[in-house]
């Protein structure tokens, strides 16, 4: 699974490089790695996470499970806890969204605290109703939390595709940057913030999210 670990500064960089970057066992036990390495590093840190090429991610690994319908749960579950585990992360979190952000993907961009997005190619869509799909209870409550209501509303019953412009203007995303300086607008926003107190972005956390994050199956240390 080619989701590689570099540093700039203060700030780690999450590359992942696997095509349309779909979500299944192994991409989940590849970030939940990365991330049990990121909690142990002492000293200013902040996070960014982009994709490669025409994907940020294309959600989940949907024709894996055609072959392994029995992956379908429990790689749902895995991703809740994944996505508490984000949503409270002791750090600041910055999602470069290079490409196509759709669903499951969608979901892991919405988990972090800023998020990036190329501003002359790719969507972003919560696009389950396009594939028959419902969105689980809690996981509904991660978009509540995040988006705005109508924004959110919007996004899961018409499955609506956001751009650059559309998704600033819904407050989907925070700011747009063109391909060649994505992946710089969001390392010096990480970079800000990398000095930050973490015992304080932590208790942030955990009084804004902390609720969402349990639900979601993750269990936040103590």
């Amino acid at each position: 699974m080619n989701i590689a670990l570099t540093y700039v500064d203060n700030v780690a960089v999450l590359t992942w490089d696997e095509g349309e970057n779909r979500i299944n066992y192994d991409s989940l036990a590849r970030l939940n790695e990365i991330f049990d390495e990121l909690e142990n590093v002492e000293g200013p840190l902040s996070i960014v996470l982009v994709g490669v090429g025409k994907f940020f991610s294309n959600g989940l690994d949907l024709q894996r499970f055609g072959h392994n319908v029995e992956e379908l749960t429990e790689t749902l579950r895995q991703l809740a806890v994944l996505l508490g585990r984000i949503l409270v992360f002791p750090r600041y979190t910055v999602a470069a969204l290079n490409g196509h952000t759709f669903a499951g993907g969608a979901l892991i961009s919405i988990a972090f605290d800023y998020r990036v997005m190329r501003e002359d190619r790719g969507f972003w869509a919560m696009n389950e109703v396009d594939l028959g799909m419902t969105i689980p209870h809690a996981l509904m409550k991660l978009l509540a939390i995040k988006l705005p209501r109508t924004t959110m509303a919007n996004a899961v019953i018409t499955g609506q595709r956001y751009d650059a412009a559309s998704g600033i203007a819904a407050e989907v995303v925070h700011v747009s940057a063109s391909e060649g300086d994505l992946l710089n607008v969001a390392i010096e926003r990480a970079q800000a913030m990398a000095a930050k107190n973490s015992y304080s972005i932590a208790d942030s956390k955990m009084q804004l999210f902390g609720a969402v994050a349990r639900e979601l199956g993750y269990t936040p240390k103590k």
